[in-house]
């Protein structure tokens, strides 16, 4: 047991500096909150958009619902990895922005402990900030009309290292828990200038260290119906709870004969998670198709949040509203036991929605409308035919609720690979 779980390990650690490289974000709602949320999704799963809570597989992880551990094969250990390429178009009015994007989803490791025992460690990004805009206006002052141009800039996100545990005590029922630590830096700032250069210039900063513990738990029923039909429900949540690490904002004039001066805030305990709630089913037929729904809630209402209010940098309740997503998927595998390549290939489709968990300038933010498609592809050689390279394209609309704000359209290209090979069977020799 000891060696499965130094090997995953060993595996884990080659690839966590790359995640500190990746920025998966263009957006500018990425600036609210703690940024874009990570869909959370793997390999698997993208082509279904993200469903997971009625879904377990000796063969693959699911994150989602740590209870799915419970059915991993007990003679393999499983190393999943996921990247994804993302074309982006941002619209407002008559212009228009296109952006690239390549990031590492998530990278994860399983094995079997005991019988009816499984384990999980990974690592994934949690949310991501990344955007670089400017606007331009006009100005009257004492000395006659001015352009100011004002930069945003954003960067950072915050990431999860978690291990989880998976237990089947009875035959129908599994509960599993992953345990994590969550941290990064977040940086959002505003640069004014002017063309008048007996004005100051004026830089703002809004930074934040973030530092703090993650747990998730997750349950899974599964009602065999009848010989062909079985029936799988699962159920999460996720603690939340206040952070406490600190928030700074700096306020800086700058000018070209005395440098820059100004102020730092510094507010303490400003940060908080939210309660998140899910639940799913899966509907399987033969082990050929599975069908399903999940249904998340994330209570962010009444989260604290840093924010500048009539020029006060202070600790609100009023940045985020609770956060409802839906999704539908499902997959289709022609015959899981042939020993045709073709017919062992996986077939999936997914839909999905969901409702802004920021507000935006103290409106709601936009809605998420997204589709996957996607297939499995098994790998059989000589040596291996248990690993799975997953592709899946999806679409995803980004939908303003009031007009003249900005709408963002993504394509997405992701590719997960699942290595999962019989390295713990024992060989016996006569």
């Amino acid at each position: 047991m000891y060696k499965k779980i130094i090997l995953s390990a060993s595996l884990l650690l080659g690839v966590i500096g790359a995640f500190a490289q990746t920025n998966g974000s263009n957006s500018p709602y990425s600036r609210y909150g703690y940024g874009l949320q990570n869909d959370q999704a793997q390999g698997f799963n993208k082509g279904m958009a993200g469903l997971a809570y009625g879904l377990n597989h000796s063969k693959q992880l699911n994150f989602k619902n740590p209870a799915s551990y419970a059915s991993i094969d007990s003679l393999t250990l499983i190393f999943d990895i996921g990247f994804s390429l993302q074309k982006a178009n941002l619209e407002q009015g008559n212009a228009k922005k296109n952006a690239n994007n390549s990031s590492i989803d998530y990278v994860m490791a399983g094995m079997r402990l005991a019988p009816n025992l499984g384990m999980t460690l990974g690592m994934m990004p949690f949310t991501t900030v990344g955007y670089n805009m400017n606007t331009t206006s006009k100005l009257m002052q004492s000395t006659g009309e001015v352009t100011q141009t004002e930069t945003y800039k954003g960067d950072g996100g915050l990431h999860e290292v978690f291990v989880g545990l998976g237990y089947r005590p009875i035959k129908q029922l599994s509960v599993g828990a992953n345990i994590g630590y969550l941290w990064g830096t977040m940086e959002n700032s505003v640069y004014a200038s002017y063309d008048n250069p007996s004005i100051s210039s004026r830089r703002r900063l809004y930074a934040a260290d973030i530092r703090t513990y993650k747990l998730d738990f997750g349950a899974q029923y599964e009602q065999r119906i009848n010989r062909n039909n079985t029936l799988i429900l699962g159920a999460t949540y996720g603690l939340g709870h206040e952070v406490n690490r600190p928030a700074f904002y700096i306020d800086q004039r700058i000018t070209t004969n005395q440098g820059s001066v100004g102020d730092t805030t510094r507010l303490a305990n400003a940060f908080e998670l939210p309660h998140t709630f899910g639940v799913g089913a899966v509907w399987n037929h033969r082990n050929r198709l599975r069908v399903g729904m999940d249904y998340t809630l994330q209570l962010w209402d009444g989260c604290r949040m840093p924010e500048l209010v009539n020029n006060t940098y202070q600790v609100s309740t009023n940045s985020f509203k609770n956060c409802h997503t839906l999704t539908i998927g499902g997959e289709y595998q022609p015959r899981p036991n042939s020993v045709y390549w073709f017919q062992q290939i996986r077939y999936r489709v997914g839909l999905s929605m969901s409702t802004p968990y920021t507000k935006v300038n103290g409106v709601d933010g936009p809605r998420r409308y997204s589709a996957t498609l996607g297939v499995a592809i098994p790998i059989q050689n000589g040596w291996s035919n248990r690993s799975v390279v997953n592709i899946a394209a999806q679409y995803e609309r980004v939908e303003p609720k009031f007009s003249g704000m900005i709408a963002e359209n993504y394509f997405r290209l992701c590719l997960g690979i699942t290595f999962n090979e019989m390295w713990f069977s024992k060989w016996k020799v006569r």
